[in-house]
């Protein structure tokens, strides 16, 4: 609740009566009345409607905590999101830019139809995404040839998980991936180099693997952080055959909220997006 506080100033005013010279006077001061004014009036009828709603809308039983006080909420999803800030988890997919000497390496994840909304993933039960790993040329358009790109292969992919608990429970590691990208991803006939790996550059080449599932994990579990690190080799120019070795890293956090209902997951076609 609050008040307002009303300050009213009153003018004085000063009357100057002429009178003869030789008989001076003073006329008696007028007491001032105790009646207040009008307006004074009616500043204060409108401070005591406000006064009387504010009561109504908030009792002093309430300000004790009595009988008909309110129950504090219990923290929504969105309370769980905040304390745990996740991309994945607020828009629904996740994408970064990791840039060396040009390339723009692209991880994009998004969870799959099976367990699409974010906020209902909870520590029980299965949670299942997706994703993509590719290369653009920063140095050529998009529209360029492509034999003027540098191209860019993808050997080994590894992700690797951990659970973040409110109760210090033990670290778990739910999820976790090691392949050579090509015996894996969802084109069955990806292009190749004989030592580096599938190609990657973008638009020809791409890796993709789908339906990739988290497992249950402990109840005080409200985020789980995967970590991709990726084997690449990229052409210092077109078509020089030189190529720079690196390792492409990205951490995702994803938010788990609390729940004693195991995730629902639904029943999808095996080669579902």
């Amino acid at each position: 609740m609050t008040s307002s506080a009303v300050r009213t100033t009153t003018a004085r005013e000063n009357t100057t009566m002429s009178v003869p010279a030789a008989r001076p006077s003073r006329r008696p001061s007028r007491r001032p009345s105790r009646r207040p004014s009008r307006r004074l009036r009616t500043l204060t009828a409108s401070l005591a409607l406000v006064l009387a709603g504010s009561l109504s809308g908030c009792s002093l039983l309430d300000e004790i905590g009595g009988p008909d006080a309110v129950e504090a909420e219990k923290p929504t999803a969105a309370a769980t999101e905040a304390a745990y800030n996740s991309q994945f988890t607020r828009d629904g997919t996740f994408q970064s830019h990791v840039k060396i000497d040009g390339m723009d390496f692209v991880y994009t994840l998004w969870p799959t139809k099976s367990t699409p909304r974010t906020n209902e993933w909870y520590p029980k039960g299965n949670k299942f995404f997706s994703f993509t790993f590719q290369v653009y040329d920063l140095n050529q358009k998009l529209r360029d040839p492509f034999r003027t790109k540098r191209k860019a292969y993808l050997g080994n992919i590894k992700v690797t998980s951990r659970t973040i608990t409110t109760e210090g429970g033990r670290t778990q590691h739910p999820y976790k991936l090691d392949a050579e990208a090509w015996r894996i991803t969802f084109d069955p006939e990806a292009v190749k180099h004989p030592v580096h790996g599938m190609l990657i550059t973008s638009p020809k080449g791409s890796f993709e693997i789908r339906n990739q599932k988290i497992g249950p994990v402990s109840d005080d579990t409200r985020g789980i952080e995967l970590t991709f690190i990726a084997d690449v080799h990229f052409e210092s120019s077109p078509g020089s055959g030189r190529f720079i070795a690196e390792k492409v890293k990205q951490t995702v956090p994803i938010a788990i909220f609390e729940s004693d209902t195991p995730t629902q997951v639904a029943k999808i076609p095996i080669n579902a997006n």
